[in-house]
């Protein structure tokens, strides 16, 4: 919800801070390492019952993933390298303080309660990659929702005012995630609407790596445009003027006695007895 509605009022805000930072010598791989530094130490709070001092740690790792953008934005080094390692960082840091809380939840004896974090991180880790998929298969309406990130953090901090506040805390998130979740799927769903694909629709490796073939045409263009590009390398020129030269010499050869018999008056090699 935060990133689809006041995305760009942050970024303005954040924009300074980031700029600031980058002055400072601080790199955006930094603040997105240090930021799941700060999610282990938040995960060891809660884990040992020290709920307050979580929020202040849990505060810590949003403002690290806040602000590892913008820094990487006036540094002018955004790149898909950096986008992957902040991405695979927010999935670990996720995993790690939903591990504390759910150490938190065996050690004061809650009894099965303490499987809510993991129903929390399974519904948390497909909304993610409902967004990764579709963003790879070219689709839109995987965004947004109720329960982005930075909304989570909020309402867990929240959670962690008070230990008897933590467990209906954790129920409610669990379900506003699920309904993002839900609403992601019936979006994309509806975006992947279209006409049936070819019977001969397959999806394989092509030379671009792991990905869709949607048609032996698209297969058969893809090593023609292999093909013409090497062609253009001189070196293969070279090797096929090389390989096609004999060719072209020994019928060459055989034209020209066929030429000479024929004005001899003798029969050629074809029309021998």
């Amino acid at each position: 919800m935060f990133d689809g509605r006041w995305r760009e009022a942050v970024d303005r805000r954040t924009a300074p801070v980031g700029a600031a930072l980058q002055r400072h010598g601080v790199t955006a791989d930094v603040l997105t390492a240090t930021g799941l530094v700060s999610a282990v130490a938040t995960a060891v709070a809660v884990a040992t019952g020290h709920l307050h001092l979580a929020i202040g740690l849990l505060t810590l790792t949003g403002l690290h993933d806040l602000l590892d953008g913008p820094v990487a934005k006036a540094a002018g080094t955004v790149s898909a390298r950096g986008a992957f390692f902040d991405s695979v960082v927010d999935r670990m840091a996720d995993a790690v303080v939903m591990g504390g809380v759910a150490w938190y939840l065996v050690s004061t004896r809650r009894g099965h309660l303490s499987l809510l974090p993991l129903a929390i991180l399974g519904v948390t880790s497909l909304v993610s990659y409902q967004r990764a998929k579709a963003d790879a298969l070219g689709l839109g309406g995987a965004t947004g929702g109720l329960m982005e990130r930075a909304e989570r953090m909020i309402l867990l901090g929240a959670g962690f005012l008070s230990s008897t506040l933590l467990v209906p805390d954790l129920w409610v998130l669990l379900g506003l995630t699920s309904l993002t979740a839900a609403g992601r799927f019936v979006r994309v769903w509806r975006a992947a609407e279209g006409p049936a694909r070819p019977a001969g629709a397959a999806r394989g490796r092509s030379r671009f790596g792991e990905g869709r073939v949607d048609s032996p045409w698209r297969a058969w263009r893809e090593e023609r445009t292999t093909g013409l590009r090497r062609a253009k390398e001189p070196g293969e020129r070279w090797r096929a003027r090389r390989r096609e030269a004999p060719m072209a010499s020994r019928a060459g050869r055989a034209r020209r006695a066929r030429g000479h018999r024929a004005k001899a008056g003798r029969p050629s090699g074809d029309q021998a007895p």
